[in-house]
């Protein structure tokens, strides 16, 4: 019998030949992927088995001016799992629940409701050492991620000012917020080698270094911040307030040295944080500023030209009807007529209504927009408000009158610091800042020097006249100022709340040149009343003189040798 090849030798050259083909092919594309070509194998390898673990980025110091911290990025452990891991291995929740200090219940409520998921944190910001401890326990399918946390060290001092991140290190309040670019660093890539269940096998290499986060030094003095959150936090409990906010300002470098607000919280501790204390009420909380800007007032008056110091106003019998409107001095006056600094001292609205019909209601809307009242402060605080100050197409009368003496327009405390600052600052408005300043910045004289100096000495007598705000006043130093009261606007209607008001003082010092201004704002106070110069002033008077001491700035009314010898010949002098 012969054989198939013999009888059919062309199919069998066929069938070699097919075969050497496809083994040559095969040896080709083997020599190919391994030799030649080898990134594709590698690619495709890779994608199954390295990884980028992130790096996280260690977020930018936050300093007061004296580069003491006020938020700080301490490292914290996270700890991880693949749920569909812990599903294979129920027996061991138990255990894992216990380490971790869970509810054995509740964790497994959790791996069985993500179930479906490839990842799932198990407890998050743990320290290193409490993170190290557990997983020293090499529980199956628990893993850990170094991580950072944010950790504010003057705790709610300085809460409202610097705010805080999220958990994952984001801002989310205040500074942190505001500055978002500058602190947040960049996070880098570390190479791994990992199995088909996630577990680490090998550690390759950094990718990428993180880059971490800017220092921010802040124009806050941690002192004073520390002094007026402490007084102000008094105020509130002495007088039964409801809020209350205090802001102090460089005079000439327009830096924000302290702004402290009541109620207030702690950001290393929000479980039980409530809203309204979260606010900045400071930058936040707008208000009919009252008596508190008679003084802008009044410079628009000496601005004209028109009006000096010297001259008197009749103020009789302390009221004026306009139309169906009356308008009523709180105060008892000291005569009939007054000059006006007088005016300022007693308060009157209704001396300074008519200096207002005088000189028009524009004149008085263009220099406290001058001054700052109404406008954009230009900090970039989050959140923060910009006022209402009304420009009618025609001053009537009532409008005229109210805008002079604080009502019909809405401020800011950190808009109504700055304009005393600018008064203070002998007519020269320069820009604020939340963070430190090194030099002198250019400023815009929004007020001519003569009359800002005016004003700088009427607002002295406002404090030290005999029937001046004497609460308002630092032992050793000239101070300058002006209280006000205002009443609160209803929510929801056009008229006003009865018995709510808001006590206010603004002043700066010393007075022979100032260096810091200064507002103090208490909401609703309820026990021994609610008059700025009985409320306000005192808490102004208190910082004021820790401020001047704190800032190592020289008193300007220190008593004459023959002064204290009188007093001592008297037996008024101290003790020796």
């Amino acid at each position: 019998m012969k054989l198939e090849g013999a009888l059919y030798p062309w199919r069998f050259r066929i069938v070699l030949g097919l075969l050497a083909i496809m083994v040559g092919a095969i040896s080709w594309r083997i020599v190919d992927l391994h030799v030649i070509d080898h990134d594709f194998l590698k690619a495709h390898g890779d994608a199954r088995s390295v990884r980028h673990i992130p790096i996280p980025a260690h977020r930018g110091l936050i300093t007061d001016r004296n580069g003491e911290p006020l938020a700080v990025s301490t490292p914290v452990t996270t700890l991880w799992t693949n749920p569909k891991d812990l599903m294979a291995v129920r027996d061991e929740w138990p255990r894992i629940a216990q380490v971790l200090g869970q509810e054995p219940k509740g964790f497994a409520q959790r791996i069985e409701q993500n179930a479906n998921r490839e990842f799932m944190y198990l407890a998050r910001g743990l320290t290193p050492e409490q993170g190290q401890a557990v997983l020293a326990n090499k529980l199956p399918g628990v893993y850990g991620i170094e991580e950072f946390r944010r950790f504010y060290p003057a705790g709610e001092v300085t809460a409202h000012v610097v705010g805080f991140t999220d958990v994952d290190d984001r801002g989310r309040e205040g500074v942190e917020l505001s500055f978002e670019e500058w602190l947040a660093g960049v996070p880098g890539k570390r190479q791994v080698l990992k199995d088909r269940r996630g577990r680490l096998i090998k550690d390759v290499q950094v990718a990428r270094n993180a880059k971490p986060g800017k220092t921010l030094a802040l124009s806050i003095d941690l002192r004073l911040q520390y002094l007026a959150h402490r007084e102000l936090r008094n105020a509130l409990v002495e007088n039964g307030a409801k809020a209350g906010s205090l802001v102090i300002v460089d005079v000439k470098t327009g830096e924000v040295l302290a702004m402290a607000n009541q109620p207030t919280y702690n950001p290393n501790n929000r479980r039980n944080l409530q809203p309204a204390a979260m606010r900045n009420r400071a930058m936040i909380d707008v208000f009919e500023p009252g008596s508190t800007v008679k003084p802008i007032s009044m410079a628009a008056a000496l601005q004209t030209g028109r009006w000096r110091p010297e001259n008197k106003v009749e103020v009789y019998p302390g009221s004026l009807q306009i139309g169906r409107y009356t308008i009523k001095d709180v105060s008892r006056t000291e005569g009939p007529i007054l000059d006006l600094t007088g005016i300022l001292i007693n308060s009157s609205n209704v001396g300074m209504s008519k200096i207002a019909f005088d000189i028009g209601g524009e004149t008085i809307y263009d220099t406290m927009r001058r001054l700052g009242l109404g406008q954009d402060t230009g900090l970039g605080f989050p959140g923060e408000r910009v006022g209402n100050l009304p420009n009618h197409r025609e001053w009537r009368k009532a409008e005229t009158a109210t805008l002079s003496y604080g009502y019909g327009l809405s401020t800011t405390a950190i808009q109504l610091v700055h304009a005393y600052a600018t008064l203070a600052n002998n007519g020269q408005a320069v820009p604020l800042s939340m963070t430190r300043v090194d030099s002198i910045p250019d400023g815009v004289q929004v007020l001519p020097e003569e009359v800002a100096k005016t004003m700088q000495g009427m607002l002295q007598q406002v404090v030290e006249a005999p029937r001046g705000v004497f609460r308002a006043q630092v032992p050793g130093y000239h101070v300058s100022g002006k209280s006000g009261t205002a009443r609160k606007a209803s929510v929801g209607t056009k008229g006003y709340t009865q018995n709510a008001y808001r006590s206010l003082f603004a002043g700066f010092g010393p007075s022979t040149n100032p260096r810091i201004a200064m507002v103090v704002v208490i909401d609703e106070p309820s026990k021994a009343g609610y008059f700025g110069g009985l409320v306000s002033a005192p808490v102004f008077g208190k910082v004021m003189a820790g401020a001047l001491r704190l800032m190592n700035i020289a008193p300007d009314n220190l008593p004459t040798e023959e002064q204290q010898t009188a007093e001592a010949a008297t037996g008024k002098g101290g003790r020796i």
